[in-house]
């Protein structure tokens, strides 16, 4: 089509039709070569420059004769043209394109394939976005005329308005953010009934004029619904039927999912939606799309998730502005509704009801309304059902949830992070409603779950040691019920604290007696399963430390219940062995719990804890670990308890502490630690590399099936021997004690900083050559004495086992039970091997932790900062990614707490080592990943493939979220002296001293490393690390824009480095989501650099086709749109147009994906670990948790 053709109705002779026919046969003909097909290939693409390339395609496309293949690129080639030239064409050529499209839409029928009808539907859009309400003010009419049509005519329409919905409100679409808000007012006008207009608003500005008919898109869409529903039992296939629906609701989720109405929009476009008419045919529509278990229609199935979704945006919408709902709206049959959905069996249809429901109860405006306190008893129902743990169910459970479950997600590590966002919101809502009516809602749940417990085996085999599992029914019925019971608690607490500022009512007394009578008589009743015992026990704690704080005479009850509890271990059958020992563990956990709480009150009864402690360590003398945890418990109350006199307080603490101390200091030990052997013989380890090579492992396949001989079953005994007799679990136990859960005001840590300010620098050179050695066992260099034919089975000694949500395949208990399953086999003693060396690393860290809680007491040693680097930082290369995550985020605080007096001599040494480490680590991890995808593909199994990229992933973002913390423009520095969380006494910042952003914005050697970390990262596949690192680049921008040597320095970097990697990225299409965050980071390099600098413009000359007054139109228009945002992105995503990654639906694929299996952007946040249970939550940015407000995004 010729910029001088006015009307092209010819060819101009050098293309013809045939020509592209025959050259579309040999690229989709099998038996082409590949050299003729890439001959033909270039010649396709070829066609698309030229002039006349939107008449073939027209031609093509609308020659009924030709494939479908044939049509579809003759498509293709329009589209191409209105995307990419529309700019350069005259009116009467624009004009002749739409009439193009015109013709094309109007000749659709039902025998079109899909993916014609919806190329046609796509390239109406994209003229619509460059054209409507310009100089196209009719399209509305040919809408409505399309609507009399066929069937496949309403499908075409309702296609077009989903995705102009899509892209005008939802999507970063480049055109229309180009054009404003013109198109958001055109399609309010055309949605929007003209009787609302003119009712709720008469003046309402009306300049021009785009909609045809006064009924809008909104009653024209319900019209049809309505017909749909009505007429199930008519002539025309139910099929058809289901599909015109699922379009209509398209276009309604599109429309509602739009999060920055105008509250004139809101009203004109959300209101309608809550009237009891529109209610009550959403409710009919869902009746008729919900589907049984055992016979699921897929279209139907797929139209109820769909139309839930709808319904959780407009139940949003209603909690965003409550008071901008009319007064006789149909809210109390919207709220029945969302109980409704709530209640379906299918957890994917039923979760965004209960979400929007988390969000109506955290409305100070809704959760008291009259009509949500009248149905809330519903959905307290609905939600203390749910409350099971549905991933320890058989997969061929009869229970309806599980075999949707089954149908919805395929994965494990899907189904735990589903499942734990499912659970999030039933506990909140129940905690919400017992929050709201604490009386009535605590009645119906202590009666249903004492009817339960007391009920436990009703119908079950009775409680037998030989067959016991983790997952028995009885034990599931009751770990529900105290689900829901301690959700319960939750609210009570709140109710309790939001009453009176102190003073108890007589309400709030009759129901702490009520609780306390309820958990007595559940304590008075006798329990065998060792699991069962773990979750009373934690319920009573929840009591004693919730809603009965107040009582300490309850919470020594409960202590002492915990204290006498019998531990009836049988090694004879492994799960109740493990059981028990579980058992134990949480029962030291909850009196640790109990004696920092209530020390005041144990200290009276002290001499009978000490005798009862005692006696129970005589029988555990043989493991030193449960012997220090039982008497960091009277370390705890002879510590906390006020009452104690100082000086024999200390005098007492100290004998728990001096064995320790003397432990680190011995000759033993430090000889130990001064030469990796000497390191493996203090590990028991010593003799592994002899035993690896003498027993040839590397010829064994599976570890796993092959027993373990004496040998190597004493090299075992000796390691797990050996680790006991280290100092590092005593320590960090009584370290614990001492900091944790304590105010740096209180006595008790003042008295903490007292006992371990003398003993911090004995403890240090040991712990810290701990670490150190034990990072370099990872290092394969310190294992060459097994020859490099060995090489396999050292880094199959070194991969640690791990179990964790959101990665793992399989439950928790399955792993663990695999893991018990090898424990005799050469499997086992190489987890034997990790084991003992995690141990000695990981508890290192939290010794660290622990005194870095001392503050200055710890960070004030001038000769730390350095030792503790190389410590941490010199061979962490050598770990794992998934080694490298946890250390990341265990020192984090270390980093993170350092006080501001510390900061000059602590923090360069180590932030500059540690982003050096990790820089190097996830760049080299990263290319490993892509060079094994290009090079070794099929000889990595899809499994091990995928989870060492997703470990990969969440040790990228451990260490992006340590950036953004150290980022934040908002943190609070520290407590230290004369200030209090980070404020002054009168609650003001401590401005005097800048926070750590400034610190480190002020500091080279660290700042230097860190933007490279994150120039870097913006390369990483990794979507969550990605738009994290480009908004905290983006704060960073402005702040160079000084003369100095430091800001124009690091200015050239971002202008070429950082603004090279962001071009890359918008080219890979792997970053096509995250476009517009690259495109924002380009706009802000723009605007704040280019007036300094030359070298952005150099750096975007330097791209192919990049004319300088394209470039400099484009910086003129940047700077005239300096407040909206996302024109900002529109305009740099358009200048960068032709280097724009694309998906694979912009390819050109033509096969119809199964929309059974196609996601939502709603579904995968479901199936995003931790999904926020909060009513307020940024629904824009679900994965980013408030970063876009705290670096100033939008």
């Amino acid at each position: 089509m010729s910029a001088h053709t006015n009307h092209p109705a010819q060819a101009n002779g050098t293309v013809s039709n045939d020509e592209i026919r025959r050259a579309l046969e040999v690229v989709h003909d099998a038996r082409s070569s590949n050299s003729i097909r890439q001959t033909a290939s270039e010649y396709l693409e070829h066609i698309n420059s030229d002039e006349e390339a939107p008449y073939h395609g027209f031609t093509l496309a609308a020659d009924r004769s030709q494939a479908a293949i044939v049509r579809h690129y003759g498509l293709s080639l329009l589209e191409n043209a209105v995307r990419h030239r529309w700019g350069d064409y005259s009116v009467e050529q624009s004009m002749m394109l739409r009439e193009w499209e015109l013709s094309l839409a109007q000749s659709i029928t039902d025998d079109d394939p899909f993916y014609i009808r919806t190329k046609i539907a796509s390239i109406w859009v994209e003229i619509a976005k460059r054209s409507w309400a310009l100089d196209w003010m009719d399209m509305d009419e040919h809408l409505v005329r399309l609507w009399t049509d066929s069937l496949a005519s309403k499908e075409l329409v309702l296609t077009i308005l989903e995705t102009l919905s899509e892209d005008v409100f939802g999507h970063e679409d480049t055109a229309a953010g180009l054009r404003g808000t013109d198109l958001n007012s055109a399609c309010v006008d055309i949605f929007t009934p003209m009787s609302v207009l003119l009712e709720h608003f008469p003046s309402r500005a009306t300049s021009i004029n785009v909609r045809y008919g006064e009924e809008g898109w909104l009653s024209r869409m319900a019209d049809l619904l309505e017909l749909c529903v009505t007429k199930e039992g008519d002539s025309k296939p139910r099929k058809a039927c289901a599909v015109k629906i699922l379009a209509a609701v398209d276009v309604l989720y599109y429309l509602y999912n739009h999060a920055r109405f105008s509250d004139e929009d809101f009203k004109e476009v959300v209101g309608p939606m809550y009237t009891h008419e529109t209610v009550n045919l959403l409710q009919r529509l869902y009746e008729w799309s919900c589907v049984d278990a055992t016979d699921i229609d897929e279209e139907r199935y797929l139209l109820s998730k769909k139309l839930s979704e709808m319904i959780y945006h407009i139940g949003r919408l209603l909690e965003e502005r409550p008071s901008l709902i009319p007064i006789d709206s149909g809210l109390d049959s919207f709220l029945r509704l969302l109980v409704q959905v709530a209640r379906n069996n299918s957890l994917q249809v039923s979760i965004t009801a209960l979400h929007v429901w988390v969000k109506i109860l955290g409305s100070d405006m809704l959760a008291s309304s009259s009509p949500v306190t009248s149905i809330i008893g519903e959905l307290l129902e609905v939600c203390s059902q749910r409350v099971i743990k549905y991933d320890a169910l058989p997969n061929d459970s009869p229970n309806p949830s599980v075999i949707f479950l089954n149908e919805d997600l395929d994965t494990m590590p899907e189904r735990h992070a589903f499942l734990g966002n499912y659970m999030r919101f039933c506990k909140t809502i129940v905690e919400r409603i017992v929050q709201q009516q604490p009386a009535d809602a605590l009645y119906h749940i202590l009666g249903q779950a004492e009817q339960v417990i007391t009920h436990l085996y009703d119908g079950e085999l009775a409680f037998n040691v030989q067959t016991y599992s983790k997952t028995s029914v009885p034990f599931l019925r009751l770990d529900a019920q105290c689900s829901v019971v301690e959700a319960a608690l939750k609210g009570s607490v709140k109710w309790l604290t939001g009453q009176g500022g102190g003073t108890v009512g007589h309400e709030q007394e009759v129901v702490v007696q009520n609780l306390k009578v309820w958990c007595e008589r559940i304590l008075g009743l006798h329990f065998e399963d060792p699991l069962v015992k773990e979750r009373v026990i934690q319920l009573a704690v929840g009591f004693a430390t919730g809603p009965l704080k107040r009582d300490t005479k309850f919470a020594s009850t409960v202590f002492e219940y915990i204290l006498n509890v019998q531990f009836r271990d049988d090694p004879g059958f492994p799960a109740y062995s493990e059981a028990v020992k579980d058992l134990q563990g949480l029962c030291i956990h909850e009196l640790q719990r109990l004696a920092m709480r209530f020390a005041d009150y144990l200290i009276t009864i002290f001499d009978d804890i000490e005798r009862k402690i005692a006696q129970v360590v005589r029988d555990a003398s043989h493991d030193e670990h449960i012997r220090a945890r039982y008497y960091s418990i009277l370390f705890i109350i002879t510590h906390r308890a006020t009452s104690v006199d100082p000086g024999p307080r200390q005098e007492r603490l100290e004998l728990f502490l001096q064995p320790l101390v003397a432990q680190w200091q011995k000759d033993e030990l430090t000889n130990s630690l001064a030469s990796f052997d000497s390191f493996c013989e203090l590990l028991g380890c010593g003799g592994i590399q002899q035993y690896v090579s003498q027993r040839a492992l590397h010829q064994i396949p599976d570890w796993s099936t092959h027993p373990l001989d004496d040998e190597g079953k004493a090299l075992r005994a000796r390691m797990q021997d050996a680790v006991e007799r280290l100092p590092l679990r005593a320590t960090k136990i009584f370290l614990a004690a001492s900091v944790e859960k304590l105010e740096q005001k209180s006595a008790p840590y003042q008295l903490a900083c007292r006992l371990w300010e003398r003993d911090i620098p004995m403890i240090l050179p040991n712990l810290l050559r701990s670490i150190s050695l034990a990072h370099a066992f990872h290092d394969p260099g310190n294992w060459e004495d097994l020859g490099s034919e060995m090489s396999i089975v050292v880094r199959k000694i070194l991969t640690d086992r791990f179990w964790q949500v959101g990665i793992s395949t399989g439950s928790r208990d399955e792993f663990y039970a695999k893991v018990g399953d090898t424990k005799h086999t050469i499997e086992g003693l190489a987890s034997s091997v990790r084991a003992t060396v995690r141990a000695v690393r990981e508890t290192g860290y939290k010794i660290l932790c622990y005194m870095s809680l001392l503050g200055e007491h710890f960070y004030s040693y001038k000769d730390l900062p350095g030792p503790l680097s190389q410590a941490l930082f010199t061979d962490a290369y050598a770990l794992s990614t998934h080694q490298m995550a946890v250390m990341v985020e265990t020192i984090r605080p270390v980093i993170e707490t350092c006080p501001v007096a510390s900061r000059s001599h602590f923090l360069p040494p180590m932030l500059a080592a540690l982003f050096e480490q990790l820089d190097r680590k996830a760049s080299t991890e990263w290319d490993k990943i892509e060079r094994r995808t290009r090079e070794l593909e099929g000889r990595v199994s899809l499994d091990e493939e995928m989870r060492d990229e997703s470990i990969l992933r969440q040790m990228t973002y451990s260490s992006v979220m340590l950036v953004v913390s150290l980022l934040d423009p908002h943190r609070l520095n520290p407590p230290g002296p004369g200030t209090t969380n980070g404020s002054l006494p009168n609650g003001l910042p401590d401005v005097e001293h800048g926070n750590v952003r400034s610190f480190i914005l002020g500091t080279p050697e660290v700042l230097k490393p860190l933007i490279l970390f994150c120039t870097h990262a913006i390369r990483m596949r990794d979507s969550r690390s990605c738009a994290l690192i480009t908004r905290v680049l983006g704060s960073l921008v402005p702040e160079f824009g000084s003369s100095g040597d430091i800001d124009i320095e690091v200015r050239e970097f971002i202008s070429t480095e950082v603004l090279k990697a962001c071009i890359t990225s918008l080219h890979d299409s792997y970053f096509v989501d995250l476009q517009k965050d690259l495109a924002q980071l380009i706009a802000s390099i723009l605007l704040n650099y280019v007036p300094r600098s030359d070298t952005p413009k150099q750096i975007l000359l330097s791209l192919p086709s990049m004319p300088p007054e394209k470039l400099d139109r484009a910086i003129q228009q940047l700077y005239k749109a300096h407040q909206n945002t996302r024109q900002q992105r529109a305009i740099v995503l358009d200048l960068l147009e032709s280097l724009r990654g694309v998906s694979v639906s912009e390819q050109g694929r033509m096969t119809k994906p199964d929309p059974t299996k196609v996601r939502s952007a709603i579904q995968e946040r479901y199936m995003t670990v931790d999904v926020q249970a909060e009513g307020k939550e940024k629904d824009a940015t679900p994965d980013l948790g408030g970063i876009a407000d705290m670096f100033g995004q939008p």
